[in-house]
């Protein structure tokens, strides 16, 4: 059996197919399943994250196994297999461990040196544990790839060079300025409370955010990410079901999303309406209606400003909708008509949205501050760190909307420097590479070791059987010493060649020793293979408990 690696990355597919192609938590272990019930693949585990889908299995067939999870990969991810093809990526054996310890340590993350990539790991394990999907070489390999990735960040500067995604998605919101100088003046909305969207919240607490709500649709999983950021009192943090989000994105200056859903989360309408709120405000928006029966005329708008010019007249009651009377209009035209207005018409529905009548009251129409284009002032900044994507790519037309999502992460990391510790990381996976191979290598050999033993002590038990036969009249005593001096004969004969067949075995072609080990002493090959399946077996259960310690 041989390992093999199959998947598609930020660094082979455009962002538009892995966002096709993203696997749901249910996708990922069916998927699993269907590797080890194919015949090509014993044992297997998914990788995936928000820029890569990566198959590990463990193969007897090169080709069968590439064609098997290739097709796997495209039933399961809804993206046809003729389209798929040109973006995967495939690793065998040795090059297959160097990938993933070379993943594990950050160095072909989308933010070189990152983290996070460690828990994903972990967490792809513990699945493959779970379903029981992961056997001796998937346990094997993603433990040491864990050490290795722990290693390269704990010896190497890597990990102080390297960036979370929402660290790098941040600065990018920034723009160039102080990230905790930005953040701290934010009133921030997380919205999800898995990995990826805790890390956000986590990180905006640390650095001081203004104020932090966090939606989520368990209401119980935000309480209580929200009670242990709450803890580290660097601002206010409270918890709110998904329902909440249009009433707190009207609030929002900065919002980080993350979940798992399939749809869009945030749409350009639902952006655009949060930015027609005043600030202040609590009227929870449907459409471009307030509310609470309320009609309002969007900012700019032709209507907005005949209403302030009658106002002035008293002939219209113009309020925000704090209930405080609205500032005076500009000097000059009254409705504004002096001014450029190519953008606006009155029949334009994306400007005036939806107009209800107003059942016997007065009108209120609410004005609202001018709202300047991304080349302007920014009113609300968007992380998107969904794949697929949460939030419409459509809002970064939304003015006053700044919108950072995998795609502009991508191209943006394509053009950062490397860490200067990158080499000597380089160095440390390729000889971790080295010692799993070898490692690996001696671990095959070691059941035919075992067996050849086991057979040398029936041997030796048949003959002091034998023996106590012949030979009567020996007390305990002597029986002991003969014994122990026969085992120790068998011992001294056997170390030699036992240890320096494990060093051979580590070696190319090791595998070979084992063969000859067989037919020299003619071994039975289930005896072997029994010791195997009891070796898998110990290794899984101890692999369970430190899961669960």
């Amino acid at each position: 059996m041989s390992l093999l690696v199959v998947g598609l990355s930020h660094r082979s597919a455009p962002v538009s197919v892995l966002e096709r192609a993203a696997l749901s938590a249910d996708a990922q272990v069916k998927l699993a399943q269907d590797i080890v019930s194919a015949e090509p693949a014993a044992e297997a585990a998914v990788l995936a994250t928000c820029n890569r889908i990566e198959l590990y299995a463990d193969v007897d067939k090169f080709h069968a196994g590439v064609a098997e999870l290739s097709t796997l990969l495209a039933q399961h991810s809804g993206v046809g297999l003729e389209e798929l093809t040109p973006y995967l990526y495939v690793h065998y054996e040795d090059r297959a461990v160097h990938h993933l310890f070379s993943v594990a340590c950050g160095l072909d993350s989308m933010v070189v040196g990152e983290g996070q990539i460690l828990g994903q790991i972990k967490d792809a394990l513990a699945r493959g544990q779970e379903l029981h999907t992961a056997g001796r070489l998937i346990n094997d390999l993603f433990q040491q790839a864990l050490r290795v990735g722990k290693r390269a960040h704990s010896e190497t500067g890597i990990d102080r060079a390297g960036q979370s995604l929402v660290s790098f998605g941040l600065e990018q919101l920034a723009d160039g300025a102080d990230v905790a100088g930005w953040v701290a003046g934010q009133r921030a909305l997380v919205i999800g409370a898995g990995s990826m969207s805790s890390l956000a919240a986590t990180t905006l607490a640390r650095l001081g955010v203004r104020e932090l709500v966090i939606a989520n649709r368990t209401l119980d999983r935000a309480e209580k990410l929200a009670a242990s950021l709450g803890a580290l009192g660097q601002g206010s943090v409270r918890a709110v079901p998904m329902s909440a989000v249009p009433e707190e994105l009207a609030h929002a200056s900065a919002v980080v999303s993350c979940t798992g859903a399939t749809g869009l989360v945030l749409t350009a309408e639902a952006v655009a309406d949060a930015l027609a709120v005043p600030e202040g405000a609590s009227a929870v928006m449907v459409g471009s209606v307030v509310a609470d029966g309320a009609l309002r005329a969007p900012d700019g708008s032709l209507v907005a400003r005949l209403a302030e010019t009658a106002s002035r007249d008293g002939r219209v009651r113009v309020r925000d909708l704090g209930g405080r009377p609205a500032e005076g209009g500009d000097p000059g035209c009254p409705v504004g008509l002096d001014e450029a207005h190519t953008s606006v018409t009155a029949g334009d529905p994306a400007q005036h949205g939806v107009w209800m009548e107003n059942a016997g009251g007065t009108a209120v129409i609410a004005p609202r501050q001018a709202v300047r284009h991304r080349s302007g002032s920014v009113r609300m900044a968007l992380l998107d760190l969904a794949m697929p994507r949460d939030i419409d790519h459509a809002v970064h037309r939304v003015p006053g909307v700044r919108l950072v999502d995998i795609e502009s992460l991508a191209d943006a990391s394509a053009d950062a420097p490397m860490a200067v510790d990158v080499d000597q990381v380089r160095d440390i996976v390729a000889a971790e590479v080295a010692a799993f191979g070898a490692a690996q290598r001696a671990a095959r050999i070691t059941p035919t070791v075992v067996a050849l033993r086991a057979m040398a002590a029936d041997v030796v038990a048949g003959e002091l059987a034998r023996l106590d036969g012949r030979v009567s009249g020996l007390d305990e005593k002597q029986r002991g010493e003969i014994q122990q001096t026969v085992r120790r004969v068998v011992d001294k004969l056997l170390h030699a060649p036992t240890v320096r067949v494990k060093q051979l075995a580590g070696e190319p072609g090791g595998a070979e020793y084992a063969d000859a080990l067989r037919t020299l002493f003619d071994l039975d090959p289930e005896t072997v293979a029994s010791v195997s399946r009891a070796d898998m077996n110990d290794r899984e259960t101890d692999a369970e408990n430190r899961g669960r310690s």
